[in-house]
């Protein structure tokens, strides 16, 4: 049981990543933690056997990746792989600087479009699924945030930027908006993801070496690793004993929606802290 870092390539879905892991390590019961788009490298977190039940404390962390904009050129699915819709050669008459101020205005809470091939549902469809057939749709506005974005490199048309975003923000939708507001369209070339909240994909190993089970077992982070972004408290032996039953334990903590509960290094359970009493939210292992 545990958590696999994996250095996705461009070119296979997230899935097929999945199907590798699978075979790796010889466990079906694997999830991602939040898809990569085919044409986007960087980290995926896989949860492994028991451990999927931890997905949903790790989907909602923050990510942050390096990209590529290309401006003057507009594409259907936002980024290299799709069809041109519109070009611009105004984006020769950019000023750099303009260019940056356009990029690093988008850093805050905004209303976001989700882009017509996307995974969002509308009517209980799919988006790309709707736009496959022609059909115009538009999900409606989601909030985003974006933390922090710093325009890495100004080589027009191209772009390079860093930013780092809440769950659910599609980079694509970024590199569009920018090219709207400069008046030129955009699309993105090149997508990497390089950290989920405090993971990096410094040293994940990459879809070939999960040929090799040895390295791919090596990898797997531990569950407590896995939720290092949470506050860590150790039990004690017979507190241990009463939230493996999911009975509420007093703890030595401050106020928290939700805290790692362990017992020797290993992950017993994730619970909310309220009045000095622990509530368990999920077990995860008996004592």
């Amino acid at each position: 049981m545990g958590v696999l870092p994996v250095d996705k390539p461009a070119g296979p879905t997230s899935h097929d990543v999945v199907d590798a892991a699978r075979v790796a390590l010889g466990e079906r019961r694997i999830g991602h933690t939040g898809t990569l788009d085919p044409f986007a490298s960087g980290l995926l977190l896989l949860c492994v056997g028991p451990a999927t039940r931890l997905a949903e404390y790790i989907t909602g962390l923050p990510k942050t990746y390096r990209a590529t904009a290309r401006l003057g050129t507009a594409t259907d699915t936002l980024d290299v792989d799709g069809k041109v819709t519109g070009t611009s050669e105004e984006w020769r008459s950019l000023d750099p600087g303009a260019v940056r101020e356009a990029f690093e205005a988008h850093v805050g809470e905004r209303e976001q479009r989700p882009p017509a091939f996307s995974a969002k549902k509308v009517g209980g469809e799919r988006l790309y699924e709707k736009a496959r057939r022609g059909e115009e749709v538009e999900a409606a506005p989601v909030r985003v945030t974006i933390h922090a974005l710093s325009v890495d490199d100004v080589r027009l048309p191209d772009v390079d930027f860093t930013l780092t975003c809440s769950s659910g923000t599609y980079v694509r939708a970024v590199a569009r908006d920018v090219g709207e507001a400069l008046g030129v369209g955009a699309h993105l070339t090149a997508l990497r993801r390089t950290a989920i909240g405090p993971h990096t994909v410094e040293g994940a190993p990459t879809v070939d070496e999960l040929a090799d089970a040895e390295r791919a077992r090596g990898a797997l982070m531990t569950p407590l690793d896995a939720l290092a972004h949470l506050p860590r408290v150790e039990l004690d032996e017979d507190a241990a004993h009463d939230i493996a039953y999911g009975r509420v334990v007093a703890v030595a903590a401050d106020e928290a929606p939700l805290v790692a509960l362990a017992r020797r290094g290993e992950l017993l359970a994730v619970a909310e802290v309220e009045a000095g009493l622990a509530r368990p939210r999920k077990v995860l292992r008996a004592v």
